[in-house]
């Protein structure tokens, strides 16, 4: 038999070894991370992709040495450069994107998951974790369909495949039920008609290249027996549209949202002027842009007086249900048939960290799947569970140990308390841009996202200075288009922010602001 090369007998962060292996490799990426972070000295580093490459180029060379330079060598240069190369979202002034700073506890229970490396595929590669998940994942659906038969969820990678096993879902149904029309099949770039995306903020972006209205792969034909209509708003999700095109669905039937929310009594009148046919009906609760949450009850209504099926997209606002007073936005959430939720934005959760939540578990039948290396009838016969139909991906981390480490640590009340301040921290944010002339506020923030701009600012001088604070890696801010132009984006996710740190961001901005 072969001995292990000399070097090696402690590389493995598992068994009882595992651990002493760790505990000093741990320590230099913590001191890593400390000198990266005081490196870049801001919310991310400075000059631009080019600067950033070049650095990242200089550090990890040679990428692949004929020759190891050990653990230590490696961990500590290449960890530094990472982290001297982020964008940094626990930095009050990375405030672009539902990108949270994770918290520590949920880290450190990533460390377990990455050394114990089990895979929820089949049982027999990830006992405890197997079970805990089925734990959690019901506990998780029984916020979200508190008055829900079984309720239950399926781990995701977020909102976006989230969506995807909704529209999945849907459109199993929609065979079942056997009723049909043609329509064209949506393509990811196929553009929403410009006269229903002109006003419509978070509306899905139009394919790049391609002119106002024209769909960029042309017109393709589906039609039969049980084929599912997708209706959203113009305010939904960009995966709704990719989602439609994975699963070979007609193109999503896209309502005008000129205010930023999707209009009841217009899907009313859609749904009664459209042919007869299985239709998902998708809102939205925060949308990406605006944090906006639709009218969730009346859509509801809406979806029972039409007999569709409802699916909400509250990748971004779910965890409002973590919040005593909050929680009340959400009032008509446990009515959708599939809800999406994602704990890497309101969570605090390392990515990934997303979750469909089902008011019955029986729906989740549709991803039963067989390999028998895995789920041999047999052994299901047997009592060993079945992990197959729990996901589309078939090796799979378990993302779920981290999320109930944070539920037992902060309980709801924690995580609530971390929701209210950053929701709080943004109507603040709101009150100091209303109090300064030279900025001009686009609307009370709904979750923790606010939009402002230079007052009079053009959408030119919005898009360079955004890229000039971006250059300087002085602030991390996004943008979003509405139908009253472009306008700079703070998401407010840090729970440690404090009112100094908004006032600096705001003066940041008007410091750079142009004539």
């Amino acid at each position: 038999m072969p001995v292990p090369a000399s070097g090696t007998a402690r590389l493995l962060a598992g068994g009882h070894g595992g651990p002493g292996a760790l505990r000093p490799m741990v320590d230099t990426v913590l001191d890593a991370l400390a000198h990266g972070a005081a490196d870049r000295g801001g919310p991310l580093p400075s000059g631009g992709p080019a600067a950033v490459a070049r650095r990242i180029r200089d550090a990890a060379r040679p990428l692949i040495p004929d020759e190891g330079e050990g653990p230590d060598h490696a961990l500590r240069t290449l960890v530094r450069a990472l982290a001297y190369g982020a964008a940094d979202p626990a930095d009050p002034r990375c405030t672009a994107h539902l990108h949270c700073p994770p918290l520590a506890v949920a880290t450190a229970a990533d460390l377990a998951v990455s050394a114990l490396n089990p895979s929820l595929d089949s049982w027999d590669q990830a006992p405890a974790a197997c079970a805990l998940e089925a734990l959690t994942c019901r506990a998780l659906a029984e916020l979200v369909h508190p008055h829900g038969p079984a309720p239950d969820a399926l781990v995701t990678t977020g909102g976006t495949e989230s969506n995807h096993l909704a529209l999945l879902f849907a459109r199993e149904q929609a065979r079942a039920r056997g009723t049909a029309r043609p329509h064209d099949t949506a393509h990811p770039h196929d553009t929403v008609p410009a006269h229903e995306t002109a006003h419509a903020p978070d509306a899905a972006p139009a394919a790049r290249g391609a002119a106002p209205g024209v769909r960029g792969a042309g017109p393709r034909r589906m039609g039969g027996p049980g084929t599912l209509r997708v209706v959203c708003g113009g305010n939904a999700h960009h995966s709704i549209h990719r989602a439609a095109w994975l699963l070979g669905l007609p193109a999503p039937h896209i309502l005008p949202t000129p205010t930023g929310v999707l209009d009841p009594a217009a899907l009313h009148t859609a749904l009664d002027r459209l042919p007869d046919a299985p239709t998902l009906v998708v809102a939205t609760a925060g949308t990406t842009d605006t944090g906006a949450i639709d009218p969730l009850p009346e859509i509801a209504d809406v979806c029972d007086h039409h007999a569709a099926t409802l699916h909400i997209d509250a990748a971004y606002g779910a965890p409002l249900l973590f919040s005593d007073t909050l929680h009340k936005r959400l009032h008509g959430l446990d009515r959708a048939h599939t809800v999406a939720l994602d704990l890497h934005k309101l969570g605090w959760q390392p990515v990934a960290a997303g979750l469909l939540a089902v008011p019955d578990g029986a729906a989740l039948t549709p991803l039963a799947h067989r390999a028998d290396y895995l789920n041999a009838d047999d052994d299901t016969e047997a009592g060993l569970p079945d992990l197959l139909g729990r996901s589309l991906r078939t090796s799979r981390r378990p993302d779920i140990f981290k999320i109930a480490v944070t539920l037992r640590a902060l309980g709801r009340r924690g995580l609530g308390d971390l929701v209210d301040h950053v929701c709080a921290a943004a109507q603040h944010l709101a009150d100091l841009i209303e109090t300064r002339p030279g900025l001009q506020l686009y609307a009370r923030p709904t979750l923790s996202t606010v939009l402002f701009r230079p007052t009079g600012a053009g959408p030119g001088a919005v898009a360079a200075l955004r890229r000039r604070l971006l250059h300087h890696g002085a602030a991390v801010l996004g943008r979003a288009t509405t139908p009253e132009g472009l306008w700079l984006k703070a998401t407010v996710l840090n729970p440690h922010i404090q009112p100094g740190d908004l006032r600096g961001l705001l003066e940041l901005v008007e410091g750079n602001t142009t004539p």
